[in-house]
């Protein structure tokens, strides 16, 4: 297993790699920094915390269908990072969340106004470097956030009367994770000149396996005993937020289902409902179910990599799906 968490990594691409990630943490980190000491302590703070940083490793593995040392690539690969952190201090306060990456949440920390200002600055700042990138690099990100706040508002709002609940999630998250993570792999692919045919298909490739990541994060959060995910396990479960498990035993049309069902149509204030559902959760159908969808979207994020040719990068990407179905397992 290479550092990355991605089997079977070719020797001379993960070097590569591990060269372009150096770079990105170092501007990651360096464009961050500001005249106001709070701000730069508050935007620091996700940003120390780590992550997979799957977003930016994405667009460098992408990168490498052209010219994977043009200068745009980690300025790139930044601008995807810094959306995302920005994307989890706003979601933070709206789940009142007390906890991200395994540390203490901003909002909870310093406030859900100071929480809000950092993620707007860290917007802020990615902007300026896509300033320095083109065009149509500034309306490619310009589509990826208006699709990061629909779905937001989606899953906000909830499914309209007669939309399937299970359909609706699934938009929500194509539009919230799936989006950016697409973007992070059309940037690889645009900005290091590869063929626009091979560029449509990674961008492909990256809104199913971004959906994939957020399934598996779904199976994660029930499944898991640990903070795999960086979140507490149950998170979902005290903030009320639907996800692929919850959703599936919502569907089911067992009568011996019903108490569980009325526990998750709410959020779960007391600890040990939360333990008890979780201990039911894990031995439901809806949580095998939810893993075979997982599958299926991973599947799918495979067979969009079809028209590639053959090498070391599309190997990374093929490989890539198979660790996501093994962190869920």
């Amino acid at each position: 297993m290479s550092s990355f968490g991605i089997p079977d990594l070719d020797p001379s691409l993960e070097a590569d790699l591990a060269l372009g990630m150096q770079g990105v943490e170092e501007l990651l980190r360096e464009h961050i920094k500001g005249d106001y000491p709070l701000v730069e302590e508050t935007s620091r703070h996700l940003v120390a915390a780590g992550g997979k940083r799957l977003r930016p490793l994405l667009t460098l593995i992408s990168s490498h269908f052209g010219d994977s040392t043009r200068k745009e690539i980690i300025p790139a690969a930044v601008v995807c990072e810094l959306t995302h952190l920005a994307t989890l201090y706003h979601d933070d306060v709206m789940d009142e969340a007390p906890l991200r990456r395994g540390v203490e949440s901003a909002n909870n920390r310093w406030g859900n106004t100071i929480a809000i200002l950092t993620g707007d600055y860290l917007f802020s700042k990615a902007s300026d470097l896509l300033a320095d990138l083109g065009p149509e690099a500034v309306r490619l990100q310009a589509r990826t956030f208006e699709r990061l706040v629909i779905g937001q508002i989606m899953e906000t709002q909830g499914p309209q009367n007669g939309e399937d609940p299970l359909a609706h999630y699934m938009r929500v998250v194509g539009d919230k994770t799936g989006s950016l993570i697409a973007t992070s792999a059309r940037f690889g692919g645009l900005l290091s000149g590869a063929p626009r045919e091979i560029t449509e298909t990674l961008t492909k490739f990256g809104e199913q396996i971004g959906i994939a990541f957020q399934l598996a994060d779904d199976v994660i959060d029930i499944a898991s005993e640990s903070n795999q995910s960086g979140k507490t396990p149950g998170t979902d479960l005290r903030e009320g937020v639907p996800t692929l498990v919850t959703l599936n035993v919502m569907a089911s049309g067992k009568s011996e289902d019903a108490d569980l069902q009325r526990l998750l149509s709410a959020p779960i204030h007391d600890e040990e409902t939360v333990q008890q559902v979780l201990r039911a959760l894990r031995t439901h159908d809806g949580l095998s179910q939810a893993r075979e969808q997982l599958s299926q979207v991973a599947k799918q994020a495979r067979a969009a990599l079809g028209p590639l040719p053959v090498n070391p990068a599309t190997g990374a990407l093929f490989s890539l799906c198979d660790a996501v179905i093994d962190r869920s397992a």
